[in-house]
């Protein structure tokens, strides 16, 4: 897809040719679709996903020449049984094809040969999947992680690590105080651990993080103590969060973060601000101009 092989070094050089940090999430919910693609029966599987497959597609064209990663959700896809995996992986594919990198938000987590599967299934192009980048849970411990990462070496892929999640909930687990820090911040240091020995040459290691916009003091103190972690930051536009609250993700130059926004593209048809303009006839047209204004929004701050 790029040059380099190396995924720290692939995504720097994906951000830095489509000059956008944006990252477009595919959570296609048959309710919210345009009804020229909703099926009339939201029980039949194969008809939902066929219109997931065709709406996917459709986003995929109206962002590709704007954004360099698109983060498919398989919970949607999940659901539907063997039509909505065989649509997944349709999609995955098509993105790939139209140059842009995959990464699936599976937050697989396991341990021992099953945590081997899931890694050789989902990662690299010889996998099955041909995702470029997988999320991946921490909780059961390094060793649910570490066959992730021998994958990552193996067939120069990506994970990103829970770190710190956008969700109201998340602090449940993750704030709690252990050794005088929280949880979250001994995560942080095992992703540093993990990249210090696999780091590109764009700085950056192949271990990435998820850390939530949603909270932009520990995504600032987060930013500090993950220096060669890519940083994916989901919260952007839906969940609240705004591009001056994204900008503590990015390093000094601007770099080291993709921001994911999900419904405020994918139905941007619904917003206000589009309804009107394009409405539902024109809904790819309304979540490119999202796309479009999403990374002025993000490009400004950034750069300052």
């Amino acid at each position: 897809m790029t040059a380099a092989t190396h995924f720290g070094d692939r995504l720097d050089e994906t951000l830095l040719r489509s000059d956008s940090v944006v990252c477009v999430g595919l959570d296609p919910r048959v309710s919210q679709l345009p009804p020229s693609l909703r099926p009339s029966d939201h029980c039949d599987w194969q008809a939902v996903a066929a219109a997931y497959l065709q709406f996917c597609v459709g986003i995929i064209d109206a962002v590709a020449a704007h954004v360099g990663v698109v983060k498919p959700q398989s919970a949607f896809f999940e659901e539907l049984g063997p039509a909505g995996m065989v649509a997944l992986g349709s999609i995955v594919r098509y993105a790939r094809d139209k140059n842009l990198l995959v990464i699936l938000d599976g937050k697989r987590n396991d341990i021992g040969t099953t945590a081997e599967a899931y890694a050789r299934g989902y990662l690299g192009d010889s996998s099955p999947w041909q995702c470029d980048a997988l999320t991946v849970s921490p909780y059961l411990g390094r060793d649910s992680i570490d066959p992730f990462v021998a994958q990552c070496d193996a067939a120069n892929a990506g994970i990103f690590v829970l770190v710190k999640t956008s969700n109201p909930g998340g602090g449940f687990l993750q704030d709690q105080v252990a050794n005088a820090r929280p949880i979250y911040r001994h995560v942080a240091d095992l992703v540093t651990e993990l990249n210090k020995p696999r780091l590109g040459i764009s700085g950056y290691g192949p271990v990435g993080t998820v850390v939530g916009a949603t909270y932009p003091e520990q995504l600032q103190s987060l930013r500090a103590a993950m220096p060669t972690s890519p940083i994916l930051i989901p919260g952007f536009g839906a969940q609240g969060a705004e591009a001056n609250d994204v900008a503590f993700g990015f390093d000094a130059k601007g770099r080291g973060a993709i921001v994911n926004s999900s419904r405020h593209i994918l139905f941007a048809y619904e917003r206000p601000e589009y309804r009107e303009r394009y409405g539902a006839g024109k809904w790819q047209e309304a979540a490119e101009a999202a796309t479009v204004e999403m990374n002025h929004q993000i490009n400004a701050v950034r750069r300052r």
